[in-house]
């Protein structure tokens, strides 16, 4: 008598804490997909973050947003949202931050987040320091990628330096295997740039940034970066199961 066909095994699950609807995993999603992830999101500004368990999710992403990691007195829900990255990162439980995200974690790691004197927006590449050239971001060498903020994270406590550029010295790091934190953006998928492109119009404007220049800059480095971006996470993925 034959035995009875096992259960499908449970798939993996992935929580991603997002704060502007249009800044999500992007380009990312399906590779997570294909990698066996059950991709859920946290609308942070308007959920109970409260309810929301840190650590039972096989991967934590923390995207980016408009606002600051210090701005707890305009915007209450940033201490809920700390308390719930630094909860992961204190139990080692693998956590990715994409620039907003990756604020927050240095925030909670010690490390001191402010405003960096200008805004660096557009399409350009990182330059990876000796740390960088031997991590995950190694499929990036010379490619370019989004960079949208305002603010920069000093290097957390402990953690690895792994790229910069000529107006950010701080551009990524990590922490042990389980924590990646990256300033600019990967996932960007140049599909949706136009929700970009209006949702922060009024950043654009003030900044002097050319949405007519962002767009056909979008248009042109996403083959590449498309291509460099599941490599990226794929590697860190797999340095997670050694």
């Amino acid at each position: 008598m034959s035995s009875p066909p096992s259960a499908a095994l449970p798939a993996k699950t992935l929580l991603a804490l997002r704060h502007v609807h249009f800044e999500d995993l992007g380009t990312l999603a399906p590779y997570f997909q294909q990698r066996g992830y059950a991709i859920e999101y946290v609308d942070v500004p308007i959920a109970d973050l409260r309810t929301v368990d840190a650590l039972s999710p096989h991967l934590m992403v923390v995207l980016g947003g408009p606002i600051g990691a210090f701005d707890e007195a305009v915007y209450p829900f940033v201490t809920d949202e700390l308390a719930l990255v630094k909860a992961r990162l204190d139990a080692k439980a693998p956590m990715l931050g994409i620039c907003l995200g990756a604020q927050l974690m240095a925030r909670a790691l010690g490390a001191q987040v402010a405003p960096l004197g200008v805004k660096e927006i557009g399409y350009a590449p990182v330059e990876l320091t000796s740390a960088g050239e031997a991590s995950p971001l190694a499929a990036l060498d010379d490619v370019p990628v989004l960079h949208w903020h305002g603010d920069q994270f000093d290097i957390p406590p402990g953690a690895t330096h792994l790229a910069r550029t000529h107006i950010g010295e701080n551009q990524a790091f990590s922490l042990g295997k389980h924590a990646l934190g990256l300033q600019f953006h990967l996932e960007a998928d140049a599909a949706s740039i136009e929700s970009w492109l209006v949702g922060h119009a009024c950043e654009l404007g003030g900044a002097g940034v050319n949405p007519v220049t962002l767009r056909a800059d979008a248009r042109a480095n996403q083959a590449r970066l498309a291509e460099a971006a599941p490599a990226v996470v794929g590697r860190w993925l797999d340095s997670l199961e050694t």
